[in-house]
């Protein structure tokens, strides 16, 4: 597996001068993800948690809904000038009887760690509807467990802590709980991370979570979210306007600026419930 994180010299100026020390840097790799050996996508992502993040982009997508969707998931057909595997490359094969992804899937032929949309085959594709309907859900937390998830989930972003320079994603229950959390370069790579994990611990549907993320809440997140079923999404950051229309669209709660006990409610805001 690559690693998470690289050391590199730096040279580091200040007020008190100068000096030179090691620094250590978010890995940034590409991901190429085939589907029955066909190429499908390659992302920038952070290594680790390669297969969660495949599965949750295949649910982000609506080709999956369940873990059973997909029989194997293997690394192949990526070495270095020395031999050694990278772990860049990750073909899955879907189950009997269920469809393979359609053109409007397809990443013509990369995205980027930060765009999680970017080449889109058809712009009809852009926009999906979820088969988990989250408008129904009585998920519903406190004004307290809100401004106490940023904390939390700094508290558990280790390699943040290490370089600064890492995303985060976070599914959080009622109470306030991290069922887990990951992290990755790109934003929507740790969305598809943290959706993977609750793909393969039979979870989703996730109508009785929240996700929390470290950034702003962008339409490709709001979708996300929605296409996994979840009915809120917590973002320490901005939304977009069009993140704002989708949650609505969706029936979803939607949490922009979450910082500390101040935050700001752009849609459905019964499910929030002051202390």
């Amino acid at each position: 597996m690559g690693r998470v994180t690289v050391r590199r010299p730096v040279r580091m100026l200040g007020p008190g001068g100068q000096r030179r020390r090691p620094d250590a840097l978010a890995a940034e790799e590409p991901l190429e993800l085939r589907v029955a050996g066909s190429p499908l996508a390659v992302t920038m992502r952070t290594p680790g948690h390669d297969v969660e993040l495949a599965h949750g982009f295949l649910l982000s997508e609506g080709v999956i809904g369940a873990r059973e969707d997909i029989s194997t998931a293997r690394y192949c057909d990526s070495v270095d000038d020395t031999g050694r595997n990278t772990y860049n490359v990750l073909d899955l094969a879907l189950a009997p009887g269920v469809p393979p992804p359609d053109t409007g899937v397809e990443r013509n032929f990369y995205t980027t760690s930060s765009c999680g949309v970017c080449g889109k085959a058809a712009l009809d594709a852009v926009k999906l509807r979820t088969r988990f309907d989250p408008s129904g859900s009585p998920f519903a937390v406190t004004t307290d467990v809100l401004a106490g998830l940023p904390d939390a989930l700094r508290e558990r972003q280790r390699v943040f802590a290490a370089t600064g320079g890492l995303h985060a994603a976070a599914l959080f229950t009622a109470d306030g709980t991290l069922l887990a959390v990951r992290e990755d370069v790109g934003r929507h790579n740790a969305v598809d991370k943290v959706l993977g994990w609750a793909v393969l611990e039979d979870r989703v549907p996730l109508l009785d979570c929240g996700l929390l993320v470290s950034g702003r809440a962008s339409f490709e997140l709001v979708q996300k979210a929605a296409m996994a079923g979840v009915p809120m999404l917590a973002a320490v950051s901005a939304p977009s306007s069009l993140a704002v229309e989708l949650a609505e669209e969706n029936g979803m709660t939607l949490v922009g600026f979450l910082r500390g006990r101040s935050m700001n409610l752009y849609t459905g805001e019964k499910r929030v419930r002051e202390s």
